[in-house]
């Protein structure tokens, strides 16, 4: 276990470095810059001052070395609009995001997965006609129309819930946000999971379970749900990964204060430390979660081991 987890964490080292040079090229050949940004008319002298302060007009491979050696002792640089450190800009955001990221993801599982379980326990059936239909529209839905939607009926006509903002940080602020970036893998899981069930129990050892008398409560439970898991876990950690990305739609829409909404601002203001600290950000979260699910699937299925 220990060997295995090294070995994936030396893995990582080379996707974070091509991840951190990708963005660093991309926003480095990208006309503009942070005084263009600030105004159409700038004078040519005041952004030529202000390029020189912030380092701009030396080379692409300068910069890029000056940024690694920062970044490995973990500075990720001050950001060019606030001259705030963007550590600090990012762990005043990070709440907020993993709270919008983990509702969503326990309002999408709570509802799919089951969802899925009993569609393939009745293929053919009412539910199982239904949860397909949910699932399809599910993953149709673009989620800035559904979150509009959702804003319209249950903030503007109902009064039930606020339209945007983070408020408190209560639930009846992060319930419109989850649930319109829940949808999307809540439908997934239940068709992951209808597929997984339905593709187990047609298996040789759940016939065999069966033929010796084991009821079907338990064949369910034994043998079915813990081999579907390993198949359900391994979308719910893809799916986290995911949500990081889309939850920039939808904390824009919501006007979330996240890392979302800290990168969107930042693309458009061209402050580039703060948007490759805040992609990089991204990137080991579903980096550190995908070798999370790995070390579950141990624990799941016993007879998983690690070389």
């Amino acid at each position: 276990m220990l060997s295995f987890l090294i070995r994936r964490l030396l893995q990582t080292i080379p996707t974070v470095l091509a991840v951190v040079l990708l963005v660093f090229v991309l926003f480095s050949v990208v006309p503009g810059s942070i005084a263009s940004s600030m105004s159409d008319d700038v004078d040519p002298q005041v952004e030529l001052r202000l390029k020189q302060q912030l380092g701009l007009n030396d080379p692409v491979y300068v910069r890029f070395g000056n940024y690694i050696g920062k970044l490995a002792t973990g500075d990720f640089g001050t950001s060019f609009r606030t001259r705030e450190l963007v550590t600090s800009m990012i762990a005043k955001r990070a709440w907020p995001t993993l709270q919008l990221i983990f509702t969503a993801m326990a309002f999408s599982v709570l509802l799919g997965v089951p969802l899925g379980f009993v569609a393939a326990l009745r293929p053919g059936g009412l539910v199982d006609s239904a949860a397909m239909v949910l699932a399809v529209s599910g993953l149709s839905i673009a989620k800035f129309w559904l979150g509009l939607v959702l804003m319209y009926f249950f903030a503007l006509k109902l009064g039930w819930l606020p339209s945007f903002g983070y408020g408190d940080g209560g639930l009846k602020y992060l319930l419109l946000p989850a649930v319109t970036l829940g949808v999307s893998p809540m439908a997934l899981f239940a068709r992951t999971t209808r597929a997984a069930v339905l593709e187990i129990m047609t298996a040789d050892f759940v016939r065999t379970a069966r033929s010796k008398g084991m009821s079907e409560t338990r064949v369910v439970k034994w043998h079915v749900m813990r081999n579907a898991l390993v198949i359900i876990l391994t979308t719910v950690g893809l799916q986290f990964g995911g949500l990081m990305g889309q939850a920039v739609v939808v904390e824009k829409l919501y006007s979330w204060p996240g890392i979302g909404s800290l990168l969107v601002d930042s693309v458009l203001q061209r402050d580039i430390p703060a948007v490759q600290g805040s992609i990089l950000v991204v990137v080991l979260a579903f980096l550190a979660i995908n070798l999370l699910v790995d070390l579950l699937y141990g624990v799941i299925d016993p007879r998983i081991r690690y070389a």
